[in-house]
């Protein structure tokens, strides 16, 4: 997901996304443990997806407070 697809979402999408994007990383964290992946950079790049998530979020939340 690119930085300009996040900034177009609303802070609640953002929050959902989030959610659901550690879920999917639980997901395949557990799916890896037990069988290995096809392609497991997956899992670094869905670990970076979240981070630009929150970050985004942090963000928000700092201009809200200043």
């Amino acid at each position: 997901m690119k930085i300009a697809e996040i900034k177009g979402l609303s802070t609640k999408e953002l929050i959902e996304r989030v959610d659901a994007e550690a879920a999917s990383l639980d997901q395949m964290k557990i799916n890896h443990s037990v069988s290995p992946l096809d392609n497991p950079a997956q899992i670094k790049q869905l670990r970076r997806t979240i981070a630009r998530l929150k970050t985004e979020l942090h963000q928000r939340e700092r201009q809200i407070n200043n």
